[in-house]
């Protein structure tokens, strides 16, 4: 996906910037097709997959921002192996294209980044019948394309979250969820807690925190998609918030506590009116007890339940479209057992 918001920041930072993506490649690849990263003259952010073939890469793309001018392009093709020292046996191709202020003022507006890659020497390819039924079905039906180059154009949706997560509780553990998940690219983290001394200082780029003597008012703000985790310093406001949620309707709602607590949790529910089905909807504990209790490796088990969760969505959906009309097998989702402390 294409980053617009990060290049846009990171060219008002540091003038002219460079970005690398993968553009594609075969067998073995460090990072996927679209995976990319900016560089400028003495930083870097993002990755597309370290090692060598990174290290070239950002070589490459340092001496293309030396160069005077404002623009400028290259593609790659790399072999991974004895050039590089590397055994996994595929082929990368590296797109290098520099970036400044009037670059990117001219991508904005779009939802379909496309554009010529034209090879050294070469005149870029006029747009292919393949690429303008891409752009069309974009506009017409909202269809984003996954990225890759067709017939001599690069093509990259624009990065958009497709997830709101609302995570409910700014203490160790909440802080150490939020570091984890705020860097994946599909996630939109909101961050609620009871007063903003109750966050870090430095609060990570893309999170909205929001802070409220009464949090569980905003249960009813949040969208009905939104997946939720609840990691409160307060059993009774995580009883409020299970209950808000409840009535409000979520995509996953994931709450912190023993076994103990749940047993608990469900009782109280029950009194409060909710049926059974619906408070199975609720998934506790959270993470994965293998993992132990400290905060950083409850956030690390919650965010592979997080990521799990989207894969079996997707596969879900793969299997229902191939299926073709027939009923696909599985229950309600159930995420990884686990097991988190509060």
């Amino acid at each position: 996906m294409f980053d617009l918001n990060g290049l846009r920041a990171a060219v008002a930072a540091h003038g002219r910037v460079a970005r690398l993506v993968v553009a594609a490649h075969d067998g073995s690849s460090p990072r996927e097709v679209g995976a990319a990263m900016l560089v400028w003259a003495d930083g870097m952010s993002g990755t597309i997959g370290g090692g060598a073939l990174e290290w070239e890469a950002v070589a490459r793309a340092r001496d293309l921002l030396a160069k005077d001018g404002g623009g400028g392009a290259r593609l790659d093709r790399e072999a991974l192996g004895p050039k590089l020292g590397q055994c996994c046996g595929g082929r990368v191709s590296v797109l290098t294209e520099l970036h400044d202020a009037g670059s990117v003022a001219a991508l904005e507006g779009r939802e379909v980044i496309a554009r010529p890659v034209g090879l050294p020497g070469q005149p870029p390819a006029p747009m292919p019948l393949a690429v303008k039924r891409i752009l069309a079905g974009a506009r017409a039906k909202g269809q984003r394309p996954p990225p890759r180059l067709v017939q001599g154009w690069m093509i990259e949706p624009l990065a958009r979250p497709s997830r709101e997560v609302w995570v409910w509780g700014a203490g160790h553990v909440g802080r150490a969820l939020v570091s984890v998940l705020a860097p994946l690219p599909d996630l939109r983290l909101t961050w609620i807690d009871t007063a903003r001394a109750r966050f870090p200082e430095e609060i990570p780029e893309g999170v909205a925190p929001v802070w409220t003597e009464t949090p569980a008012l905003l249960a009813g703000h949040a969208p009905e998609g939104a997946e939720h985790l609840i990691i409160t310093y307060s059993h009774a406001l995580d009883l409020e918030l299970c209950h808000r949620l409840l009535g409000h309707g979520f995509g996953w709602l994931g709450l912190i506590g023993s076994d103990t607590k749940w047993a608990r949790f469900r009782s109280r529910l029950a009194q409060l009116g909710h049926g059974a089905t619906s408070i199975a909807r609720i998934t506790c504990p959270i993470g994965a007890p293998a993992l132990g209790k400290h905060p950083q490796a409850i956030a690390v088990g919650v965010a592979v339940q997080l990521l799990e969760r989207k894969q079996q969505s997707e596969t879900e959906i793969t299997e229902h479209d191939g299926e073709r009309g027939t009923s696909a097998a599985g229950g309600p989702d159930q995420g990884l057992s686990g097991r988190g402390r509060q």
